[in-house]
């Protein structure tokens, strides 16, 4: 028989709630000092850009974005096991294909991946596929979406 749920102060749910609130307002805190932190310092190399050329605009310079990389496959690796994957087989690979693959070889679930992460990496072996091409791989056909096979 199941319990019933029951309402009160007491109950051991509220301790933990709380605390967890406590602990992101704790968070929230610590980031924006850190942020204003960065804004000062931002403001510092404002400064100094001026020293160097008054007449510079420095309201045109744009953030830039940090790309967290992947989860998988560290930085400088992604061709090296694409390579992998069509050394494997004898007919030409997309992108995708081939990221499937690699992903399959490292053991990752297919639930694990999110549609984004696999565009992802599916962009990032395309990437690396094109960056190559004609030294190591060569797209065979004139498809879209390209497809992979290495060269010689």
């Amino acid at each position: 028989m199941a319990r019933a749920f029951k309402v009160g102060p007491n109950h051991p749910a509220v301790k933990f709630l709380v605390r967890l609130h406590a602990d992101l307002g704790g968070k929230l805190l610590q980031k924006r000092k850190e942020g204003e932190r960065l804004s000062e310092s931002m403001q510092h190399v404002e400064h100094v850009i001026q020293l160097f050329d008054p007449s510079y605009d420095v309201r045109r310079i744009s953030a830039r974005r940090r790309n967290k990389g992947n989860a998988w496959f560290r930085r400088g690796t992604i061709m090296r096991h694409a390579l992998e994957v069509l050394k494997r087989t004898s007919m030409p690979l997309t992108a995708r294909e081939i990221a499937k693959r690699m992903l399959v070889e490292r053991g990752v679930v297919r639930e694990d991946v999110s549609p984004q992460a696999m565009r992802s990496l599916a962009a990032a072996v395309q990437a690396s596929l094109k960056n190559h091409n004609g030294k190591t791989v060569k797209p065979v056909g004139e498809s879209f979406p390209s497809r992979w096979q290495i060269t010689g």
